[in-house]
């Protein structure tokens, strides 16, 4: 008989679980603690249960981690771990600490079925959507092994950021689950402030998410109009910036900010000229022919892209990305500059790729989309 992993479990599914077994509720808040809070993976740890629960769990049920594969530290103290996820698959997870937090990038699929041009987590290709139990493993793992290495009992990750591989909203049903675990008290306490999910712009589940359980939200934009979007994110085919940008505006109310942070990755020649500057405040302001509408509020992290083999794209130059910042800032838009933490591991954003199995043939559908798509990316080359 296959066992329950009780990782799979947010604090009503494992209260569920608990009275199947005839057990009361306050039974299922003894163990998500020895879980969540303590770190505890063996029954026999968790003395407050009672001894004739301690003897039952084990033959229904257990605590599944996820096997570390490998573990990598930058000079800049940011840690990625390779998790394995079975059937020749693996994820990255990555740490990075601040001097005012400490934030976990999670990864929600074995890959990702989106295609971005710049990601090289696209370029693999997509296997198959992780479990609850595999998505709150990585936190799981990633807080307790933290304490321990730092000699501490206090909590290490103060944010989670669901941008590591895949497209959390793509596999929604187990998404939820992890982020009710992340965000209760009795697990690891985390503010709806510093839960942020990230979309490439899966618009009704963005409309979902937001009935569900409204977190922060990061938009993947990368583009300020229709024509470009639909070649760096392919999903802006079915759901254009006019859709995306409503959405938005529809997330505002029941979000714990009062902004979107909309995620812009620089890409020489291609996203980064004066004119795309402009045209994204006349998105944002809801002037554009793309989107016209209520403005939308939010702040623009700008992401220099980092390379990776066959991508056909370059970083924009420094300068470029601190002109396309000024501008946007000039105008009234909150714009920071993303800091590239653990390059020197591929741990930066855009470059975890794991290990993935793919079942979507990813290496050959885009280097087909690079010799036939002839929709305008007017990429302009540089010397230096």
């Amino acid at each position: 008989m296959t066992t329950a992993n009780l990782l799979d479990f947010d604090l009503a599914g494992l209260a569920a679980f608990c009275e199947r077994l005839g057990e009361k509720r306050f039974r299922a808040v003894q163990l998500f603690r020895w879980i969540h809070q303590k770190g505890a993976s063996r029954f026999d740890d968790m003395t407050d249960l009672a001894r004739s629960l301690r003897e039952k769990l084990p033959a229904v049920c257990e605590i599944r981690p996820l096997k570390v594969m490998a573990q990598q530290a930058s000079t800049d103290g940011t840690i990625k771990w390779l998790f394995d996820v079975g059937d020749g698959n693996a994820v990255e997870a990555v740490f990075i600490p601040e001097d005012d937090r400490g934030t976990l990038c999670v990864s929600s699929q074995a890959g990702c079925a989106v295609g971005c041009r710049f990601c090289s987590t696209g370029h693999q290709g997509f296997s198959r959507n992780l479990s609850t139990g595999e998505i709150v493993a990585q936190l799981w793992f990633a807080e307790h092994f933290l304490r321990k290495h730092l000699k501490t009992s206090e909590r290490v990750i103060s944010n989670v950021v669901m941008m590591g591989m895949g497209e959390p909203l793509q596999n929604y049903s187990a998404l939820v689950p992890a982020l009710r675990v992340m965000l209760d008290d009795h697990g690891y306490g985390l503010s709806r402030r510093r839960v942020t999910v990230s979309t490439s712009g899966v618009v009704p589940m963005m409309d979902r998410l937001a009935q569900d359980v409204p977190v922060a939200l990061a938009v993947s934009l990368h583009a300020p109009n229709d024509a470009l979007r639909d070649n760096l994110v392919p999903l802006n085919r079915k759901y254009p910036l006019a859709e995306l940008m409503a959405a938005c505006g529809r997330y505002l109310p029941a979000a714990p900010r009062d902004f979107i942070t909309f995620e812009y990755c620089m890409l020489d020649g291609v996203n980064d000229q004066p004119e795309h500057a402009q045209q994204l405040l006349a998105l944002i302001r809801g002037h554009s022919p793309y989107y016209s509408g209520p403005a939308v509020p939010c702040k623009i992290n700008l992401i220099p892209f980092n390379p990776f083999p066959d991508s056909g794209l370059r970083c924009s130059a420094r300068p470029t990305v601190l002109a396309f910042a000024e501008t946007l800032n000039a105008a009234g838009i909150v714009t920071t500059v993303r800091k590239t933490r653990g390059d020197d591991i591929d741990a930066a954003c855009g470059q975890l790729a794991g290990d993935v199995l793919d079942r979507t043939n990813a290496a050959q559908r885009m280097a087909q989309r690079r010799t036939t798509d002839t929709r305008p990316v007017h990429v302009v080359r540089r010397n230096g």
